[in-house]
């Protein structure tokens, strides 16, 4: 079994031969801990959820039941998306959960950051035991947890719903292959493993997703403006050259409104903030140039075509002083 510390002769991988060492021991630890035993993974379609699948999947095959949740807190398209490339495309037993309402009703009128993860996470981990109790031979709960998100926990600085271990009342055993893994070692190791470009260098995505960046209560309708002025963020983003130059990059919208004028009338309503850096290992951060031009497009845009939203700011807090996300 793993510690949550990462020794200091661990060597920083950085290459297809070190990450095939990392990935050989790995799968004899994983075969080692779960045996024939059946484990369930939250398969959201991120970087670090499709590693962990792809581990599991080398090492234990069928025995592996992935479920994709739909939260309502998922970028525009992303529930189909998961679907297509992890059913249709990859073939892995893939459970559907549309949890939407249940979600958000949970979170209505909570505006603590911390509190909001915990509720995310708790709601999750209660997912996963009712698609668990409709399931034989289920023993283990696999997770996305990488290094930073550890650090992060044991330094106070935020709360992360994979971090922590599981209620006492759930039969679960915690499988957490990469969580000794700073991000930039698990895109390699991703490849070694053999997933494509278009997962391995996906933007990191956080366990609460928009929930994070809906910040404050969150309101439907707010969620919805930050999803829509999220896509047009990425879609100009990729049309420009950026998506691949840009190690991640989102919108937030925050819970106050300022006066406006849309279409010669007065309006009260959100401002869109975008959040741009590029980084390493995700524990310190930059901001990168944008051209202002094109910052003033988007800007027109958002304004434009998001309902609700009647400001655009650019971010230009590095990692420190503001951590990537908001919350």
């Amino acid at each position: 079994m793993q510690t949550d510390v990462r020794p200091e002769s661990m060597a920083r991988i950085t290459n297809e031969t070190l990450a095939k060492a990392f990935i050989d021991e790995q799968i004899e630890a994983l075969r080692a801990q779960i045996g024939s035993s059946k484990v369930l993974l939250a398969l959201s379609g991120g970087v670090d959820s499709s590693v962990t699948a792809a581990f599991l999947i080398k090492a234990i095959g069928k025995n592996l039941v992935c479920v994709h949740v739909n939260h309502g807190l998922l970028r525009k398209g992303e529930p189909e998306q998961v679907i297509k490339v992890f059913r249709d495309e990859l073939g892995a037993e893939l459970i559907y959960v549309d949890a939407v309402d249940r979600f958000l009703d949970k979170l209505a009128g909570v505006s603590e950051p911390e509190q909001k993860r915990h509720i995310i996470g708790k709601e999750f981990i209660e997912v996963f035991a009712e698609e668990a109790a409709k399931l034989d031979g289920i023993k283990f709960l696999a997770q996305g947890t990488i290094y930073p998100d550890i650090l992060e926990s044991k330094d106070g600085i935020k709360a992360h719903h994979n971090v922590g271990g599981l209620p006492p009342e759930l039969n679960f055993e915690l499988v957490e292959p990469i969580k000794l893994l700073y991000k930039d070692e698990v895109r390699i190791v991703g490849k070694a493993l053999g997933l494509p470009d278009n997962m391995v260098y996906r933007q990191p995505f956080p366990g609460p997703g928009l929930g994070v960046r809906c910040t404050g209560a969150i309101t439907r309708d707010r969620l919805e403006a930050l999803r829509e002025s999220d896509a047009i963020l990425r879609e100009e983003f990729a049309k420009n050259g950026l998506a691949d130059k840009v190690w991640q990059f989102f919108t937030i919208v925050p819970d106050y409104r300022s006066t406006g004028i849309k279409d010669g009338k007065r309006s009260y309503e959100w401002p869109a903030v975008i959040r741009a850096v590029n980084t390493r290992d995700a524990v310190t951060a930059t901001v990168p140039e944008i051209p202002f031009s094109l910052l003033q497009h988007i800007t027109a845009r958002i304004t434009a075509e998001v309902p609700g939203i009647n400001r655009v700011l650019f971010d230009l807090t590095p990692k420190p002083t503001g951590t990537i996300e908001w919350e």
